[in-house]
């Protein structure tokens, strides 16, 4: 959903961190999550003049981030919590695979593109489940790729946490997007008037219960 791309930025962010330029990661230099090729290809696309990643801007990379992954795998319109799921993927193995990945696991046509046989599907399906399901797919995939050696370790983490399930205090894509999946059921229904002073914020169920959840502000 795209009222939850600020709080799915801030967790690809974490993971992402800052600028690397690591030998054997064919991605090459890298910040914030953004290749040095992606960014030569966002400021053709714009026409702007390329420029060093190193030091990108966080709105800039968050906005390529937004276009360029979460919108092309259909983030804004997944069930909460496997939108993250699927756009972290997205921004580590690359749109086509994630999408790939994720219609295996829903048993839809594999074609790469969250269309609206895709969306159909995991808008009524097991969210937890599917989460569950394509984490495990993306783990095996990682174990697979010849560069697991060098970063397998940190894949673990970003993609299962510091322990095996899904936990409550846990750090990794299965535990943060299953907690938002379990967050987005139990919501209370919008009140059907808001008090005459609210903010817009405190408007929103979805992003009073995220913060004191999770600790964050949500857009509404």
């Amino acid at each position: 959903m795209r009222k939850n791309y600020q709080l799915i930025q801030s967790w690809i962010g974490l993971s992402e961190g800052g600028y690397v330029h690591h030998p054997d990661d064919p991605g090459g230099a890298t910040d914030r999550g953004i290749t040095q090729g992606t960014f030569d290809a966002w400021n053709r696309m714009h026409g702007q003049r390329l420029r060093p990643v190193r030091g990108i801007p966080k709105a800039e990379a968050e906005a390529i981030i937004a276009h360029q992954y979460l919108d092309k795998v259909g983030a804004d319109l997944l069930p909460t919590g496997l939108d993250y799921c699927v756009g972290d993927y997205a921004v580590n193995s690359g749109v086509g695979h994630a999408a790939r990945e994720l219609q295996r696991v829903l048993g839809v046509s594999v074609d790469g593109i969250v269309g609206a046989q895709t969306l159909a599907a995991a808008n009524g399906a097991d969210v937890e489940a599917v989460i569950a399901a394509l984490c495990a797919r993306r783990m095996r995939f990682l174990r697979g790729l010849r560069t697991w050696r060098t970063f397998g370790a940190g894949w673990s983490v970003r993609v299962i946490g510091k322990n095996a399930g899904a936990q409550a205090d846990d750090c990794g894509v299965l535990d943060r997007a299953t907690r938002l999946a379990r967050a987005a059921v139990i919501i209370p229904a919008p009140m059907q008037s808001a008090p005459a002073k609210a903010r817009p914020a405190d408007r929103s169920p979805l992003a009073a219960f995220l913060a004191q959840l999770f600790g964050v502000r949500a857009v509404a």
